[in-house]
């Protein structure tokens, strides 16, 4: 097996609620049977000391931001495929809602910077209702100050063709996630198929529809896949 020449890096972002770690665990599979290796980043947030949801200042939104740099420099060099949940992007809209949207440590260039290394971003977007999980915020509210924060920005953190949009509905057990690989190891410029592995079989392909755009710069994928779990 001839392991890819660099390692490349893709996040599941979001506001919360919106199944992105069932879309990041189902993802770094496929990556797995493509006979790749892969690290998984879970969401910092959850080890936050300092409190989170509604209620976080902007020091533990800081704290948030710095871990999770940290885990990703951790992880990377460890496989061919790092795949996170949650990244800089996402966690800097939360820093901006918790800072009264000024940026109150100066870290914007710093997230514009660290932007630029995921080869593929996944917006999750939320149309299915938040259950409560014993840890996130189940307030409305919150979580649509957080995507409108994050309509914002995205399309200037990210390149265009880096960003794909899915609709969290869509995150079934029947969701193809085939085709975002194959898009992820395009932009490396690497094979995904390592030898001696099976090719894939596509039961239900995702596939961009360029018709429809919530916010400039997305593709969506996986429109209609499936009802809520």
């Amino acid at each position: 097996m001839t392991a890819w020449k660099r390692p490349a890096k893709i996040a599941f972002v979001g506001s919360h609620g919106i199944r992105k770690t069932t879309a990041a665990h189902a993802f770094a599979h496929v990556i797995q049977r493509a006979g790749r290796s892969v690290e998984y980043g879970r969401e910092v947030v959850r080890d936050n000391p300092l409190g989170i949801n509604e209620g976080a200042t902007g020091e533990a939104q800081l704290w948030v931001l710095v871990s999770q740099i940290r885990q990703e420099l951790e992880l990377a060099p460890k496989a061919e495929v790092l795949v996170t949940d949650r990244g800089v992007v996402d966690n800097f809209a939360y820093y901006l809602r918790a800072c009264g949207m000024t940026d109150r440590y100066d870290v914007e260039p710093l997230i514009r910077a660290w932007a630029g290394t995921y080869d593929l971003v996944v917006r999750l977007k939320p149309d299915i209702a938040l259950r409560a999980d014993g840890v996130r915020s189940t307030s409305d509210a919150f979580r649509d100050e957080i995507e409108a924060i994050l309509d914002h920005w995205l399309p200037s953190l990210l390149a265009p063709d880096h960003l794909l949009t899915v609709m969290a509905s869509s995150v079934t057990d029947s969701f193809d996630w085939w085709p975002v690989a194959e898009r992820l190891a395009m932009i490396v410029g690497e094979p995904l198929l390592a030898e001696g592995v099976p090719g894939h079989r596509r039961i239900r392909a995702a596939t961009p529809d360029r018709t429809r755009r919530d916010a400039p710069g997305e593709d969506q994928l996986g429109l209609g896949f499936g009802a809520d779990k």
